[in-house]
């Protein structure tokens, strides 16, 4: 009999065994400890040399994220600033009407992440540090992820030069890492949290285990209300693939073009395009559990004598966010630019386009949703407000652009420097109190 102290031992010598998931470790684990080298050095010597700004006394009533004397004080700067402050204090005492005025500006901030914290923290870790190891482990997490589902997706594909599909995972980890908005991969923010269980909803919906794809997908929107737009990718892959688990119901036939009817082959063509490949089975109510996550955190409010609509009410009335869909946000943004959050926007229709055509349709889908609504909410003075931040956790542009450097050679060490230094100098800014998108 096998004792239970063996099963670690048994595990890493199956991982080990494995040769895709070894590359896939180690290229995840190189991007991780290199990027964030960079980004706690950058901060804490930003830190060092400008010191921090006032607008942590104001953002912070509470003091979460000051008072750790000068040496924590620039230890913290890369990761306690800002929204942080919010998390730490729904990660301490939750969302209890008694703790003052702030009560509906917490109720903006989803749950699963500060109560990741919680969690952590109860062991004995203080606050700031439970945060970090969060969001460590879930970039790590994401990382991984995104190496193997790279691999998976370019592993069969015709139009590329490459012997090697690991080549472009391993791009692409190392473009999500050295992103020039990383630094809240690490930071006690969301974005790696979103970014771990969202790479997990598309990787188990490709091998469909479509139980582990709706808790995935509900731990995801329970972090961040966009995340609700996981939904259709996950339907998509679960209709019209690709999927490992199984051979379609249908085959897609397309008719012939050509002939006397022209009209009515195109419309049969265009029908067979769209007629879904797989037939729907018990196994797709598992995907409810994304709606029931946004669910259960409104009925939280109601049941503890507030409002079922608080976390929405928040938006609006504190953040200054409201919905006017993404046409009227556009049309602000091309009046009145900021210039950092336009960048960002015209840099990503090009990538946007290229998820679109190099990448299943599910990745396209999913890409452009989760735009839209981020534009959909524009924030008073800056339509495009926290743009970036929304982009960086959108990991199928990542993919895509490891494909474009790997076509384009030259280009990669280029294209990685420069991101690197744009994201050095957003980390020097977030971490001395600094407005960083």
């Amino acid at each position: 009999m096998r004792s239970v102290f063996s099963q670690p031992l048994m595990w890493t010598e199956r991982l080990r065994a494995d040769t895709a998931r070894m590359i896939a470790v180690r290229d995840s684990w190189r991007a991780l400890w290199s990027s964030r080298l960079l980004v706690w050095i950058v901060g804490v010597a930003a830190v060092g040399l400008f010191g921090v700004g006032s607008a942590g006394e104001a953002y912070d009533p509470r003091g979460l994220t000051r008072g750790l004397g000068r040496v924590g004080e620039a230890l913290a700067g890369p990761a306690a600033r800002w929204d942080a402050a919010w998390y730490l204090v729904i990660a301490k005492s939750g969302y209890r009407p008694d703790l003052g005025v702030h009560t509906l500006s917490r109720a903006a901030f989803f749950p699963a992440y500060p109560l990741a914290i919680r969690a952590v923290s109860l062991v004995g870790v203080p606050l700031i540090v439970a945060g970090v190891l969060v969001s460590l482990c879930a970039f790590a997490g994401g990382l991984y992820g995104i190496h193997r589902l790279t691999a998976l997706e370019f592993a069969h594909t015709a139009d590329l030069d490459i012997q090697r599909p690991e080549q472009i995972a391993r791009l692409a980890v190392f473009v999500m890492a050295f992103a020039p908005m990383a630094v809240f991969f690490s930071a006690i923010y969301t974005e790696s949290f979103f970014l771990a269980f969202s790479v997990a909803l598309f990787w188990c919906a490709r091998q469909g285990r479509w139980m582990w794809v709706g808790l995935a997908g509900a731990i995801a929107v329970a972090a961040r209300s966009p995340g609700l737009v996981l939904a259709l990718p996950a339907l998509v892959i679960y209709l019209y693939g690709p999927r490992e688990d199984r051979a379609p119901d249908r085959l897609t036939s397309v008719p012939p073009a050509g002939g006397a009817g022209g009209a009515i082959t195109y419309a049969r063509r265009a029908a067979a395009a769209f007629r879904p490949r797989y037939r729907l089975r018990c196994d797709v109510l598992w995907l409810a559990l994304l709606p029931a996550a946004v669910v259960a955190f409104a009925s939280s409010f109601a049941l503890s004598g507030g409002e079922a609509l608080a976390p929405f009410k928040a938006e609006h009335e504190v953040w200054g966010r409201q919905l006017e869909g993404p046409f009227v946000a556009l049309w602000d943004a091309f009046r009145h630019p900021h210039a950092i959050s336009f960048a960002f926007l015209l840099v990503a229709v090009p990538v946007v386009v290229g998820v679109v055509r190099r990448l299943p349709l599910a990745y396209g889908l999913y890409v452009i949703a989760a735009i839209a609504v981020a534009i959909s909410y524009p924030a008073k003075g800056d339509p495009l407000l926290s743009l970036p931040r929304f982009l960086v956790v959108l990991f199928p542009l990542g993919m895509w652009l490891a494909v474009w450097l790997t076509e384009h050679p030259r280009l990669r060490l280029p294209y990685l420097l420069l991101s690197a230094l744009v994201m050095a100098v957003f980390v020097a800014r977030f971490a001395t109190w600094h407005w960083a998108q």
